[in-house]
């Protein structure tokens, strides 16, 4: 992890997405007051960004990367939640309902964040019942993604679920360069709760129907339409 202060050498704070986005709520002054104690982060892939259970002290902005939440239910098992780009807001959810992290958030790409105080944002949200509101509504949205993933996961055999998993990254992920996929076979067993060696056998069979290529460690999609009706027949 790479600590860089509020300096603008990642990112000019005037300029950036979450400053256009609270201009909306806050007034510059108020603005100003939250990017003074703000802190810019570099996260290299596969480098934690929040650990659970760790003291929750602030919320996140992901400027630029890929970043998954993860839940650990012990030693050995662990689950992918969701998976976000930037930009967006991240750890919010912490803001509301616990003093501690209650899910780790872990790079998948190399990411640039920037960490605002919990005390300062809620100082200001004291006097800004809208942008509270928006708040809780992005934290609804982001528990949104892993609720549908669980019902996936409750009614959908194997196949439908990685059918599933594949149609999320690509229409809410990597909405920039939709048809490759960066996550490892492991990230998608842990997603789909699913064994390695399930996801390695269902990508195998999809490639060989056509609905997907590999190019390297990549997942490029071929047929959208065809994964989604494997998902619809679960």
């Amino acid at each position: 992890m790479e600590s860089i202060t509020n300096s603008g050498q990642l990112f000019n704070c005037s300029e950036c997405f979450l400053n256009r986005l609270t201009s909306i709520y806050l007034s510059e002054a108020e603005r100003k007051h939250i990017c003074t104690h703000a802190d810019q982060l570099h996260f290299s892939k596969g480098e934690m960004i929040l650990k659970q259970g760790a003291n929750s002290t602030s919320i996140g902005f992901l400027h630029k990367g890929i970043v998954k939440f993860t839940y650990q239910k012990d030693a050995k098992k662990s689950y992918i939640m969701t998976v976000v780009s930037g930009p967006k807001l991240i750890g919010q959810a912490n803001l509301f309902f616990r003093e501690k992290n209650i899910f780790s958030i872990i790079a998948v790409e190399d990411c640039d964040l920037c960490f605002l105080p919990n005390d300062k944002v809620l100082r200001v949200l004291e006097d800004h019942g809208r942008f509270l509101l928006y708040l809780v509504e992005r934290s609804t949205d982001m528990f949104q993604s892993s609720i549908f993933n669980f019902i996936s996961l409750a009614h959908n055999h194997v196949m439908g679920r990685i059918a599933d998993i594949l149609i999320f990254l690509w229409e809410n992920v990597y909405r920039n360069s939709p048809y490759e996929f960066t996550l490892t076979r492991k990230e998608i067993s842990e997603f789909a709760a699913c064994s390695h060696e399930n996801v390695i056998s269902v990508l195998s069979s999809f490639n060989k129907e056509g609905l997907i290529e590999f190019q390297g460690r990549k997942i490029i999609i071929k047929e959208i339409e065809k994964l989604k009706e494997i998902s619809r027949k679960g």
